[in-house]
């Protein structure tokens, strides 16, 4: 095992030490703080931010713009790590009941944000000097006694930190945010992580946007596997919840290899006005200098607290440019440590000469200056009872940063790892409190590995399952008068389960970028208003859509709906097509424009019939009226009055009784008067062959016969309806189709079939009597009338030809209308064309119809 140790650490030793001594030449590395005691943790700090090589550039676009040299510096907020370690560690030391009285010492050390400085200030805790001896000792007083480091803060830091570490079996706890693929990275012990709530973080996320309604939301994550995996968790819960993504932005950590270009970083964050940030400050800081350098478009940033550009050394420079940007941060609820704000108000160099990072932090907080006394840096000028709480929040935070919360956590679960290493070996008799052995740091692992602070990266059971719910607040950053930075709670979001979930925010707190009152909007596509509904984009997102007006039939009450509703039968679309509406009732009547003016032109009608027909019976006697029998045109007249009125039937609500009467008196009373000029018709034929010399036919056989054909073509028709009536007769019905808005009431045929038969039967008819008028149209013409039968047939079947289409593609009141035009048409025209020459006759050439004039 210790060949295998040794050979492993040679093949690092041998591939760090070009990097080692490259570092050590342009990073030297600070001396470090250290303090003694029975048990020694070592602790990996990032407290400046360097260039690593002044000739790179931090960021190399294709503008041409750099940062300048001096933006680079001390982050002053991060000295509260430190101090939380050390805050925590005099805590231990004065707890009698941890250790049995023994004491924890530390050594600290600044790695800035420099891998290469990490190794070498891990091999320095190994060593016991900076820069160190690789594969020695040179201090066993210190090496001996390191039990665990507590380091980095990144994954980049956290990975070179455990490939050192990690040949020692020493065990190391990392205060970085929790990233899967650190586990990867180290081929032999991996470090301790603390949990992220990385499910009920993207949760509160939607709850966030889903408040606010934006849907068109765009992702920036750092360009690894934390960003992978958290794009992936919250790209599928988004698409559940009806969210889209605008855009994807990677950011790689930092390095200068990455070239961003304008006219992308335009094209991208103007689509949205809503931004997601999963990242630290470090990992996304090259994605800042597209926020100080670019064009500022008031985007409002989702961000976690891990993400604080307070702390940037810069800050100042950047101010003016974050404060057009509206941002909400999402905080794990932490407690506050208990006595560590009265411990910041106590720290002053004096208290603790010898932290050589104390003293870089007052010059820097105070605008001290050095001096040298034998040899040995100390701080002139500065104010005598200065305190940390005077200074503003963008160079110092009295309250816990997060990643003091885990360090402060950490030095305690490894002061509890030792206490029951300890406890075990005093049970078995192998430990003397005034003569302590050599700790041995890899007997801390089953211990460590029981505690329930964080999670191991190759353990499958990572929940804490002693945590009941996770809670964040809700913060929005806010500008002082004087520029600076305020955090202030707008709401909270309390994660339970998938299914349990709390979320409150007060809205009027937030104060959104500059020149915006009201609540940004973040939409792919603007709302569809009531009455249309959202149809999809080929090849875009489900957000981008068009909005499409509802068809007739259907409404759409709610904005944003993917279908519209159709109506109910008796209900119709308004205007806005946003409401159903109930359909008014409405048949053929009175009231209505048409139905009046049928009504007069039917009365109008029969009472012209009626006049002739009081005409025909005063003159009688006359040889015109007595041509082709009287009592035949005495019936005709009398059947076309009926028409006339039978047309006022169609003419009122449907009823069963009326809807069997209009049909039936029409067909029967039609067939009676076609079946009286179909007589007519046969009268005239026959007359003139009675009169000529040797005719057998006799006058009384031509009445008989007239009779007859009036008689059997009524008779037929009525057998007709009859037939109709016994199986499937006319009925009242409704059509809500035909009149938008509108239920018709009109009468169904029930059998089409019988209607139609009753149809071609009075066209048989009408075709016979037009064909026998057709023929007998020669004969001498004092008193015939197959000319004007001839015509008024003609025009009658012309009527009916054209009714039967016409009636076919109407619908509702039109269609009765059709019927009863086609009644008052055709009935008028044999009124017309029989009866108004004779009138003519009676009335104006009264002296000229006698027989004998007229054969003379």
């Amino acid at each position: 095992m210790k060949l295998l140790i040794a050979f492993s650490l040679l093949i690092v030793l041998i591939a760090f030490q070009e990097q080692i001594s490259y570092v050590s030449l342009n990073n030297p590395a600070s001396p470090g703080y250290y303090q003694d005691g029975d048990f020694v943790i070592g602790g990996l700090f990032s407290l400046r931010m360097t260039t690593g090589d002044t000739r790179s550039k931090l960021f190399d676009l294709d503008d041409g713009i750099y940062l300048p040299e001096y933006v680079y510096g001390y982050l002053t907020k991060h000295y509260q790590h430190m101090l939380a370690m050390v805050f925590a560690i005099e805590k231990i030391n004065k707890d009698p009941n941890i250790l049995f009285n023994m004491s924890l010492g530390f050594y600290l050390f600044n790695v800035d944000f420099i891998e290469n400085k990490a190794i070498e200030s891990s091999m320095a805790l190994l060593s016991g000097e900076s820069p160190p001896v690789p594969n020695y000792s040179c201090r066993p007083e210190k090496t001996d006694k390191l039990v665990a480091v507590i380091g980095g803060i990144s994954t980049g830091i956290s990975t070179q930190i455990s490939r050192v570490l990690s040949l020692y079996n020493i065990p190391q706890i990392s205060y970085a945010p929790f990233d899967h693929s650190l586990g990867t990275r180290v081929q032999l012990q991996s470090p301790y992580q603390f949990p992220m709530h990385t499910t009920a973080l993207y949760h509160g996320i939607i709850q966030l946007l889903l408040y606010f309604t934006w849907v068109w939301v765009g992702m920036v994550v750092t360009d690894d596997m934390r960003g992978e995996l958290f794009l992936r968790d919250i790209t599928e819960e988004m698409n559940n919840h009806g969210l889209c993504v605008a855009f994807v932005g990677k950011v790689p950590e930092f390095s200068a290899q990455d070239r961003v270009t304008k006219k992308v970083f335009m094209e991208r964050y103007t689509s949205t006005r809503v931004i997601v940030g999963f990242g630290d400050t470090y990992s996304l800081l090259r994605f800042v200098s597209s926020i100080i350098f670019h064009t500022n478009f008031g985007n409002v940033w989702i961000t976690t607290s891990y993400w604080d550009f307070t702390i940037l050394p810069f800050y100042q420079l950047i101010s003016r440019a974050l404060f057009s940007v509206g941002r909400l941060s999402f905080s794990v609820r932490m407690d506050q440590i208990l006595g560590f704000e009265d411990f910041l108000r106590s720290v002053q160099p004096r208290k603790y000469p010898h932290d050589i990072f104390l003293q870089d932090v007052w010059s820097i907080l105070f605008k001290c200056s050095y001096s040298y006394q034998h040899g040995v840096r100390i701080l002139t000028q500065c104010e005598q009872n200065g305190t940390l709480s005077t200074q503003p929040l963008h160079v110092w935070d009295m309250n816990t940063l997060p990643p003091s919360y885990k360090i402060h956590a950490a030095v305690y679960a490894i002061a509890q790892a030792l206490h029951e290493e300890l406890s075990l070996r005093m049970e078995g008799d192998s430990f003397t409190k005034s003569v302590p052995q050599t700790h041995l740091p890899w007997k801390l692992h089953p211990f460590l590995q029981k505690g329930k602070l964080w999670r191991r990266t190759n353990q499958e059971n990572i929940v804490n399952k002693d945590v009941l719910a996770t809670v964040f607040d809700i913060f929005n950053s806010q500008s002082l008068q004087k520029g600076n930075e305020v955090q202030v709670q707008v709401g909270e979001f309390v994660f339970e389960s998938h299914s349990v979930q709390h979320f409150s925010l007060n809205e009027k707190l937030i104060t959104w970028p500059r020149n915006q009152k009201e609540t940004p909007l973040s939409v792919c596509s603007q709302s569809c208003p009531l009455g249309f509904r959202k149809s999809p984009v080929e090849g875009k997102p489900s957000c981008c859509f068009d909005c499409l007006p509802c068809p007739d039939g259907e409404i759409a009450n709610e904005t944003d709906t993917d279908q519209c509703i159709k109506c109910p039968e008796d209900q119709y679309p308004n205007k806005q097509r946003n409401q159903c509406l109930p359909k008014i009732t409405a048949f053929l009547s009175c009231e209505d424009p048409l139905g009046a003016v049928l009504v007069s032109v039917a009365i109008s009608l029969s009472v012209v019939s009626a006049m002739i027909l009081g005409l025909f019976i005063h003159y009688r006697d006359t040889p015109i009226v007595r041509a082709n029998n009287r009592n035949l045109s005495y019936l005709l007249l009398v059947s076309l009055m009926l028409c006339f009125f039978c047309s006022l039937i169609f003419i009122c609500q449907p009823t069963a009784v009326t809807c069997i009467l209009r049909q039936m008196i029409f067909g029967v009373v039609f067939s009676v008067t076609i079946s009286a000029i179909l007589a007519k018709t046969f009268i005239v034929v026959v007359a003139f062959k009675v009169i000529k010399p040797g005719s057998t036919l006799q006058t009384w056989m031509v009445t008989r016969v007239s009779n007859a054909i009036v008689c059997c073509g009524s008779i037929i028709q009525v057998c007709i309806c009859a037939v109709w009536l016994g199986t499937y007769p006319p009925f009242p019905d409704v059509d809500m189709q035909s009149e938008f808005g509108q239920i018709i009431l009109w009468c169904n045929e029930g059998s089409t079939l019988a209607f139609y038969c009753v149809l071609g039967y009075l066209g048989f008819l009408s075709s016979l009597s037009l064909l026998i008028a057709f023929l007998a149209r020669r004969l001498p013409d004092t008193f015939n009338e197959a000319k004007t039968i001839t015509f008024s047939m003609l025009v009658f079947c012309s009527v009916w030809i054209s009714f039967v289409p016409t009636y076919l593609s109407s619908k509702g009141k039109t269609m009765v209308a059709v019927e009863i035009l086609s009644i008052l048409a055709s009935s008028s025209t044999l009124l017309g064309c029989i009866f108004l020459p004779k009138c003519y006759v009676i009335l104006v050439r009264s002296g000229g119809h006698s027989r004998k004039k007229i054969f003379q």
